[in-house]
Order: C-alpha cells, then structure tokens, then sequence
C-alpha cells in the first residue's frame, strides 16, 4: 500500500500535466488591409482606333466625254481654288463654237432685213398704200426673225458652255488624294479624275460598336490622340453618326470634327479616341476587395467595433484589373478587406495594417 500510493500520486500528475499541453490557444489576430468605401463610380473611358479624313472629300470629273490632254496635278499637290486640274482635246467644241456664232450672225442679218420690211410695211398701211395682208406677212417674218436670233444665241451659250467643259478646275482649295486617269487616255462625262480633299476641316472617321452607340452620353468631348506620337493631342466632336451599320462589321461610322487639328494630323493619320461614358450607380472598391461566396461575388466586410469580419454578397455593374463597381451590397462608410482575405472566416478578429496594434 505504501508503494503504490506513489505511483497513484505520479499517474494524476503526468494525467494534469497532458491536459494543460492539449488547452487551445488563444484566438490569433490576423493583419489584414483594409480600405473605407466612400468613392463613388466614375465612367468608364473607352477607346477606339480610327484614322484621320478630310471633312469634305470630292471626286472632280468632266462633263463631257472626251480625250484628256493634260492633267497638271498629282497626289499630294495643293491646289488653289479654280486652278486648273484636268483639260480635254477641245477641237470639236470650238468648231461648234464657230458653227454657233455663224448662225447667231446670220439669224441677227436676217432680224435686220425682216424688222426694217416690217416697218416700211407698216407706214404704207397707216398710209393706206399697202394691203392688210401684206403688213401681216411682214409682221409674221420679223416674229420669226426674232425667235431664229433667240435660238442661235441660246444654242452659242450652249457651244460655250460645252467648250468651258473641256477645262477641270479646282472648285475650292485642297489637297488631291487620288487621280483616275492620265493624261491621253479617253475619259467619260462623271469618271473620277482628281480627287480633292478640300480644306474645309479634318475629321477623325471611327468604326463604333452597337452597344458603345447605344450607351455614349449625347456630345460628347472626344479626347483625340496621335497613335505614333501620344504627345499630339486634339479635341473634337461627334458630327455625323452612320444611320445604318456596316454590313460586315455590324459597326457604326462615326465622324468626329478635329478641333483646330494640329499639323502633325495628316490625313490617313492613325489616331485614338477617349470619351468617358456615364458614372453608373454604385460604389467603386479596389479589384483586389472581390471574392467568392457560393459562386457569387462577395467582400469581407470589416466591423470596426468587434474588429471581426463577415463575409458578404454583392452586385457588381463593372470590373476592370484595377477597380470593381458595387451596384448593391454596399453602403458609403464601411470597410471592405483588400488584402490578406485568402485566408480569413467569418467573425474571425483581424487587425488593420496602419492601426495601431
């Protein structure tokens, strides 16, 4: 008995000694960065790649057919208002000219003849020389004397205006952007020639999603860039939005007025447009805030008071690497997780880097 009691003594103090290895420790404090979500969404900026256009493009032609002699003019030159681009072999033209000419003269010798008849005819009448049918016949040949001068003068301005026609001016100044024949070659009435891009302005000519017409904002300000050099920098307006969508592209053309457009915009210049659609409603949180909870987006929500955690669901209208748009889930004021949210669980204690500890 004396023996044994010992070891019983022994036996309860190894039993004590286990149960204080296996007590749990105490809760550990997490560090945890954490922001206040107070900002609120702001448009997204959408950018497109589009080129630059003249404003006003046209394509000069003769308005009669014929064989071109000249064509003083190629791409790239800068012409003047009414400065001649094109001329034709005028040869027939001038011959009509004279042709026209000749009948105006004679018509005119004839008006001459039957007016000074007409007015002999008619003193013999008041005279009472003359018969009645006489002064009629007068008075019948100097109407058609008149109305022979008026035709041949009619048909010279049309002989002309047809030799005017041999000749391609420039209707205002620019630059030409392409030629559609050389000189010698047999063009027709309407065949492009020269092509001008006159210096009426530049547009910026974007291709444009369905969806981005749809929602941009009316007016809006065009932030445009030189792709080459995003230095050069312009500002303009939306002129002119296609009606009807490309039928291969399903895109819309929207032109774009470069406001007092730099030099270094050349025309056929690749440049980028930035507008800044509508805020959507919501709350902006950083990216990094997001998680998952039964497949749904959701943010640990941090109680400043308790100090603990609780995970939460929410809506979100926008997501980009940087930034997420909370549409509903969130109120202005509290405090979202934004690292370190791997590896918490709800109602878990965390301490806020920055805090004091």
């Amino acid at each position: 008995m004396k023996r044994a009691i010992p070891a019983a003594t022994l036996l309860l103090a190894f039993g004590l000694t286990g149960c204080g290895e296996t007590a749990p420790p105490p809760a550990h404090i997490r560090p945890v960065r954490a922001v206040t979500v107070e900002q609120r969404a702001e448009g997204e900026t959408v950018s497109l790649t589009g080129h630059v256009r003249a404003r006003e493009q046209a394509s000069l032609s003769f308005r009669i057919n014929g064989r071109m002699v000249v064509r003083p003019v190629y791409p790239g030159d800068t012409v003047t208002a009414g400065q001649v681009v094109g001329r034709l072999d005028a040869a027939d033209q001038e011959n009509s000219l004279r042709s026209a000419q000749a009948q105006l003269a004679s018509a005119e010798a004839l008006l001459t003849q039957t007016r000074q008849a007409f007015w002999r005819q008619s003193e013999l009448l008041r005279q009472g020389w003359t018969p009645r049918a006489r002064y009629d016949d007068a008075q019948q040949a100097f109407q058609s004397a008149e109305a022979q001068v008026a035709s041949a003068g009619a048909q010279l301005r049309l002989a002309q205006d047809q030799l005017a026609y041999t000749v391609l001016r420039a209707d205002a100044a620019g630059t030409v952007t392409a030629v559609g024949a050389e000189a010698g070659e047999v063009v027709r009435a309407g065949g492009m020639v020269v092509q001008l891009a006159r210096e009426a302005g530049r547009d910026a000519v974007f291709d444009v999603p369905e969806a981005l017409v749809r929602t941009a904002p009316r007016d809006p300000a065009v932030e445009i860039v030189l792709s080459d050099d995003p230095a050069i920098r312009a500002t303009g307006r939306v002129r002119e939005v296609s009606p009807q969508a490309d039928a291969t592209t399903r895109t819309y053309q929207v032109k774009v007025t470069i406001l007092d457009p730099p030099e270094a915009m050349r025309l056929g210049s690749t440049v980028s447009g930035r507008i800044r659609l509508a805020a959507p409603l919501g709350l902006q949180v950083p990216a990094t805030a997001l998680t998952v909870a039964g497949g749904r987006p959701a943010v640990w929500v941090l109680d400043l008071r308790s100090e603990t955690v609780s995970l939460r669901t929410v809506e979100v209208a926008r997501h980009d690497p940087a930034a997420a748009v909370v549409a509903a889930g969130l109120e202005p004021g509290e405090v979202v997780v934004t690292a370190g949210a791997q590896v918490l669980r709800p109602g878990q204690r965390v301490r806020r880097l920055g805090d004091a500890t």
